[in-house]
């Protein structure tokens, strides 16, 4: 027991003596917002980066409902092997550290959140692993000894953590405190520097360009969308060639759509499944099924688009509210939009005298039955056969053509 409350002491003065080293040193801040994704850890570590170069600690201001766990292992080993101290901390007041969250909290140097926030449910499930039985107690086992390890080398390791993976428990940042599971709450970032002993400069790192662009690409609901909007482009090129900027559209769409999904894990039975249905909507539109493709399509894209990122926590999921409103966009799109477009490639094409057949126009001179005369119709003189007598100012409608020459008669 001794030998224990020794070891906790000197953790204690070790913790104090790495922080107080870098004490009047600039301090480096990165905000932990939002699902953890490929994206957002590698601003983080960018962010990691640059407080090691300058050999400062780097503050994590946590706010997260979770996220993939594969993403949130490579941050935190990189935290718990960091070559400068790391302050993790829940903020603002309301924030959360839930799920993949609550690894991230326990990989601080120094751990500490703000009054009203909350930390927990951490079972794998919530990382969005399905799996059977056996498989998910190895996995739950794994993530609990995953976090036993992280607690146990920032010398905050309880048995309670356990349950906060395996039976999902939150605590509230009292609650926290109270178990040792942080070292303190701070209301605000000035009562943080002054519990850490910091008192340098504050330095935020804010994402740059690319870093913004991929957090707005890696929204699973964002990818869904520009993918089924790429393929609308694209479609809607093919059934009205010429037109040119929805085949652009639609292509920047499809790539864009094809990168998100290469940074998610998605289910490709679902790509399938969207796919399949495409191709039943374009057949419903050649093919005269009456509906049961189009309806085997609503079906194989609904069915598609909940599957496609299934392998996804919730938290990250789209809506399903959102998935039927775009299933339904997407019928309506193929049987209205894209059905005219082939229906009109079908057409014969018509061009020049032929064009002008059931066209108004209006006469130049009187034009007796049977005689050739003047017309004007579509702002051009045209020769035309009156088939009744015709007096100049008369409107005429184009009935027939004979050559180059127009077949007219007078509109009662």
């Amino acid at each position: 027991m001794g030998c224990l409350r020794l070891k906790k002491v000197l953790l204690a003065v070790l913790l104090f003596l790495s922080i107080s080293v870098s004490s009047n040193s600039a301090v480096y801040v990165v905000k932990l917002t939002g699902v953890i994704n490929p994206p957002l850890v590698d601003y983080v570590l960018r962010g990691l980066k640059v407080a090691e170069s300058h050999k400062s600690p780097l503050l994590i201001e946590i706010d997260t409902p979770g996220g993939l766990l594969e993403s949130t292992r490579v941050l935190v080993i990189k935290l718990l092997n960091a070559k400068v101290p790391v302050i993790t901390y829940v903020t603002p007041t309301g924030a959360r550290a839930a799920s993949a969250g609550l690894f991230v909290l326990m990989a601080g140097e120094v751990a500490a959140m703000a009054p009203g926030t909350h930390a927990g449910a951490a079972h794998p499930v919530s990382f969005g692993q399905k799996l059977g039985k056996t498989m998910e107690e190895k996995v739950t086992n794994d993530a609990v000894a995953f976090l036993k390890n992280i607690a146990t080398q920032r010398g905050r390791y309880k048995p309670f953590l356990d349950k906060m993976v395996r039976e999902s428990k939150t605590l509230t940042a009292q609650e926290m405190l109270k178990k040792g599971l942080i070292d303190f709450i701070a209301k605000d970032r000035s009562e943080l520097f002054k519990k850490a002993k910091l008192q340098g400069p504050v330095y935020k790192v804010e994402p740059n360009f690319k870093e913004k662009l991929l957090l707005v690409l890696s929204h699973p609901t964002i990818a869904y969308i520009m993918l089924v909007l790429g393929f609308y482009g694209l479609l809607f090129e093919l059934s009205s060639p010429g037109l040119i900027f929805p085949g652009i559209v639609g292509f920047l769409f499809l790539v864009l759509g094809f990168y998100s999904l290469h940074i998610l894990p998605i289910n490709y039975a679902g790509v399938a499944l969207i796919l399949f249905a495409f191709l039943l909507f374009v057949l419903e539109v050649k093919i005269a099924s009456h509906g049961l493709l189009a309806t085997g399509g609503a079906v194989s894209f609904f069915l598609g688009s909940l599957l496609l990122f299934d392998k996804l926590p919730n938290v990250m999921k789209p809506s399903s509210s959102i998935i039927l409103a775009v299933t339904v966009v997407t019928v309506l799109f193929f049987l209205v939009i894209v059905a005219a477009g082939i229906k009109a490639l079908r057409k014969p094409p018509v061009s020049g005298a032929e064009g002008l057949i059931g066209e108004e126009g209006v006469a130049k001179e009187d034009i007796p039955e049977g005689s050739i005369g003047w017309v004007f119709v579509h702002g051009e003189r045209w020769k035309a056969i009156a088939l009744e007598d015709i007096k100049e100012g008369d409107t005429v409608e184009v009935v027939g053509v004979k050559g180059l020459t127009l077949k007219v008669r007078r509109l009662k």
